[in-house]
């Protein structure tokens, strides 16, 4: 691979971890990182990266920025339901600019029309804009990510000892950010990707009951699975103070969430929507994905920690 390779959102979690990955391989030469902050990208102009504004929300900036590149990783937007629009002024700056292949971070289960988590229509939407654009294109389809559950919502279901949830005894096979980042690394920097639909998945499809029951083998401190409707989730967030619409750049105890989002998900594992389980993590990666009990198991100290501290 000799091309530029362009990263949108690469201040966020999943855009630095791609970024140390692509110059662990020495690439940091042909990278091009956008930010609507350059200076929380500082660091990485130290290391070689080309880093350039753009924001999704000005589509003029977009053209400028992605120049040059061969590749784009499209690191999907934090607005729910806002996300279109923006991914659209990333795809048409794409096209113009004359990149090649456009990767983009999805989300798994979306096909069905059924299926009632809100984000499916942020996702199919930008996978058919991919598709109509003329670039050769890869959807990279993550399923929920297990440190989601277990590093940003484990600490408060551990000081409660109780994990209220709307997805009843419906499963996922939660995976690492770190793989699906992996694996978009490997669809970067590897061949024969184009026009590929990849699961990204954990190993084990487990239910809510199994991941509970998981935390109190491990860490000694019992946790149980409380079954709510969806009405008791929206009741358990209000209180919390969560938003039920995304609000840029807020979390409430750590979890950047909003409840309309959350509480669809949770109808959507009930519902058995993202009872979804590949190999693809290894077959991109070379080894299989991780956990979610060793997830737990490497942070185990703070699991308990956050128990016994009756506070998160």
């Amino acid at each position: 691979m000799s091309g530029k390779i362009v990263i949108t959102g690469a201040s966020g979690q999943y855009g630095r971890l791609a970024t140390d990955m692509l110059i662990d391989k020495g690439l940091a030469d042909r990278l091009i990182l956008i930010t609507r902050t350059p200076a929380k990208l500082a660091d990485r102009t130290a290391q070689g990266c080309d880093v350039r504004y753009g924001d999704f929300d000005k589509p003029e900036t977009l053209t400028q920025a992605v120049r040059g590149a061969e590749k784009m990783l499209l690191i999907s937007g934090t607005r729910v339901g806002a996300r279109v629009v923006q991914h659209k002024a990333a795809i048409d700056a794409a096209a113009a600019a004359g990149v090649q292949h456009i990767l983009y971070t999805s989300f798994i289960g979306i096909d069905d029309p059924a299926n009632p988590a809100e984000v499916r229509h942020d996702h199919i939407e930008t996978e058919n804009l991919m598709r109509a654009s003329g670039m050769a294109w890869t959807m990279l389809r993550d399923a929920h990510y297990a440190d989601a559950m277990i590093l940003m919502a484990g600490p408060n279901v551990m000081a409660a000892g109780k994990w209220f949830s709307n997805s009843g005894d419906g499963r996922e096979a939660m995976v690492w950010r770190d793989d699906c980042v992996a694996c978009a690394v490997a669809v970067l920097t590897g061949t024969g990707h184009e026009g590929k639909i990849y699961n990204i998945t954990g190993p084990d499809l487990q239910s809510f009951d199994e991941v509970a029951a998981i935390l109190s083998e491990v860490t000694g401190c019992p946790v149980e699975h409380v079954k709510v409707d969806d009405a008791g989730q929206y009741a358990m967030f209000d209180a919390m103070g969560i938003p039920r619409r995304p609000v840029d750049d807020q979390s409430v105890k750590g979890i950047p969430w909003n409840s309309d989002d959350m509480v669809s998900f949770g109808r959507a594992i009930r519902e058995g929507f993202l009872a979804i389980r590949t190999d693809d993590v290894e077959s991109l990666t070379g080894r299989p994905a991780r956990s979610v009990r060793q997830m737990i198991e490497e942070n185990k100290e703070m699991l308990i920690a956050a128990a016994k501290g009756g506070t998160a």
